[in-house]
């Protein structure tokens, strides 16, 4: 896959004429051969100290127009503080990249550095993540020439790489409900597996368990351990009920508070991207499992670092993505249905919604896009109600 893109570039840069054809053909050869997504994870995984360490050598100058331009984006653009970041990380990269070719000033950048940083990234990052790198770095060089006066600027003529139409990522709605059931059977089996070994611990306490417990351990099977195997049961089971129920993306759901949350109307109110807000409603399901999580779980792991945070990790703290996503991972896995992630339960939502009659507008709504093209990709997946509005208004169906 990688190996046609060196050869583009190596055709290019031994030609002098026609060598912008060349340079354009390997630029579609990335937008269609492009690394799978869970090799490119894993890919990307394995270089996490190396992309932490890279900022080390770039130099002083090349910090501060970096910093420069992320404090512009921040202040005109109204970006959200997780964006900002993973830009300032997509500019690093490419700075590092061409700091390796020995480039010193960004003044003597050049197209084809550019193109080979692309061609760097292309091993590791699937074809929409090169594509906001693209337009990131691009924007990037931009500021710098009209800020410094440049007479060209070296990232004008770096082409976007297509990125390819791919149908989103659902489970139907028989499979969804075998999930949300898995969930709820083991929060409920987590309650009452607790209640009884609990009673039993009451009255039987080993020898060995009082030691562990003078040494500050806990013991397997006591009634600190069965009650954080309850609140996590609990809490997992809430966290898949909300997703679902709202279709609100992983870092929405772990960024809501108590106060976000209203029992009486059955809305939460979600921090979106660019800092807009929204109210999502949730159903009666959801509830319930917000209310057993709020009355047996998040008590038990509070502690005087939770703070407002509606969902908690086992150590008190706000849950991170990373910890939802694996919750998410293993329930699917339990609950026998394809493998998903929390971002695929949005994609479950939005479809069912589109299949039980939902307007597109509202579903847009619902979902926080900025653009309804972005949830017209929806329609394309919803081919149950297009079965039924065919056999509706076709008089041959």
């Amino acid at each position: 896959m990688i190996v046609g893109v060196h050869v583009g570039f190596n055709a290019k840069a031994d030609a002098d004429a026609g060598g912008n054809r060349h340079i354009s053909q390997t630029i579609h050869v990335l937008s269609i051969k492009e690394v799978p997504k869970e090799v490119a994870r894993q890919r990307q995984e394995s270089c996490l100290p190396y992309a932490e360490s890279m900022g080390s050598i770039l130099s002083p100058s090349w910090q501060h127009a970096c910093n420069d331009y992320l404090q512009w984006l921040s202040a005109s653009k109204g970006l959200s503080v997780n964006t900002v970041k993973a830009y300032g990380s997509d500019i690093r990269e490419c700075l590092h990249v061409l700091a390796l070719r020995g480039i010193s000033d960004l003044k003597l950048v050049k197209l084809m550095d550019l193109r080979s940083w692309l061609a760097h990234e292309a091993r590791t990052h699937a074809s929409s993540s090169l594509a906001r790198k693209t337009v990131v770095v691009r924007s990037f060089f931009a500021y710098c020439a009209d800020r410094n006066g440049w007479e060209s600027d070296p990232a004008a003529r770096l082409l976007t790489p297509k990125i390819g139409k791919q149908l989103p990522k659902v489970l139907n709605e028989q499979e969804a409900r075998a999930l949300m059931d898995r969930a709820d059977e083991q929060a409920v089996k987590a309650l009452r597996a607790t209640a009884l070994k609990g009673d039993a611990a009451d009255r039987r306490e080993t020898d060995d368990s009082r030691r562990a417990q003078g040494a500050g351990g806990t013991v397997f099977g006591s009634p600190q351990q069965l009650a954080l195997e309850r609140a996590e049961a609990v809490r997992d089971c809430a966290i898949a009920e909300l997703l679902y129920a709202t279709g609100i993306r992983v870092g929405e759901l772990t960024a809501i508070d108590l106060l976000d949350v209203s029992e009486q109307t059955r809305t939460v109110l979600v921090h979106g991207k660019g800092s807009k807000d929204r109210v999502v409603p949730f159903g009666v399901p959801a509830q319930q499992a917000l209310d057993s999580w709020l009355d047996e779980g998040r008590p038990v792991l509070k502690n005087d670092y939770s703070g407002d945070a509606l969902f908690l990790g086992i150590r008190g703290r706000r849950i991170n993505q990373r910890q939802v996503r694996i919750i998410v991972h293993r329930q699917a896995t339990e609950a026998g249905v394809p493998d998903i992630s929390p971002h695929a339960l949005r994609h479950s939502a939005a479809t069912h919604l589109l299949n039980g009659g939902a307007d597109l507008r509202e579903v847009q709504e619902l979902l926080g896009h900025a653009n309804l093209a972005t949830t017209q990709r929806y329609t394309h997946v919803s081919l149950e109600q297009l079965k039924r509005r065919y056999c509706q208004a076709f008089p041959r169906a």
